[in-house]
């Protein structure tokens, strides 16, 4: 490969993928990754009227959950005997 800059609409004519490393792919920070799953009806209608309610894509209201339940769970490893406290 040579180090002369490329036009934006040129493909190289060979890659290097020696220091390649098989699934792992970059994601930049702040990077989105999209990615199906599969929930239930019942969670997925709860979900899906809580963003209409709030005027926000599905997604973006679960990850606002998922990140919250991280946070949630982050705490509760700092502080263990916290949850006993309330449900003991």
């Amino acid at each position: 490969m040579s180090d002369q800059p490329m036009e934006d609409n040129e493909i190289p004519a060979e890659i290097d993928f020696r220091n390649g490393v098989r699934g792992l792919h970059h994601i930049s920070p702040g990077g989105r990754v999209l990615l199906p799953v599969s929930i239930e009806r019942s969670v997925w209608e709860y979900f899906s009227g809580k963003a209409q309610q709030k005027g926000v894509d599905l997604s973006e209201l679960l990850t606002d959950v998922l990140q919250r339940d991280i946070e949630i769970n982050a705490a509760l490893k700092v502080a263990p005997g916290l949850m006993q406290r309330f449900v003991g």
